[in-house]
């Protein structure tokens, strides 16, 4: 029987009601906040500018979909390498859209739309075909209750490295 390895992550957010007093309607206080993991800098998140919050801010479904996106790029990349394939790039330009229906609302999906580039005369089949099983390793893609969606596109690389 296998054992079950498990790994705790701490975060502290604070919240105050700052200089206009405590929050007297909806519309009324602030939704800016500071989100703190020991050892990292802070982040400064808010609510969606939907729900009256700063859109300079990180808000919860931004970290979301950033979330899934990283948790993928990192398997991904490991996938890769154990394969001995060379990856050159990554960029993804993923979304998620959120439905706004009866409470609760939720998500209803997260599309990643990762660009690979890989060395030349690489495996492009091999490339492409990483992203399912990366998908298939990622905590939080299967820690969500909604399709997480893969666009992927796979290019070589247009310059050739020096040899060292």
């Amino acid at each position: 029987m296998s054992e079950e390895k498990r790994h705790r992550y701490e975060v502290r957010t604070l919240w105050n009601c700052g200089a206009g007093g405590p929050a007297k309607t909806y519309e009324g206080y602030s939704r800016n906040h500071r989100i703190e993991i020991a050892g990292k800098p802070a982040l400064e998140g808010s609510s969606d500018p939907a729900f009256h919050g700063d859109r300079t801010r990180y808000n919860p479904e931004d970290l979301l979909v950033a979330s899934l996106s990283s948790c993928h790029m990192l398997w991904y990349l490991h996938l890769a390498v154990v394969r001995g394939l060379q990856i050159h790039a990554y960029e993804d330009n993923a979304y998620g859209i959120m439905a706004e229906t009866p409470r609760p609302g939720r998500f209803v999906e997260v599309v990643l739309r990762p660009t690979v580039t890989i060395g030349r005369g690489g495996d492009k089949a091999l490339a492409a075909k990483l992203h399912e099983r990366a998908h298939a390793e990622c905590y939080v893609a299967n820690s969500v209750n909604f399709p997480v969606r893969h666009e992927p596109t796979v290019v070589e690389a247009t310059i050739v490295e020096a040899a060292g």
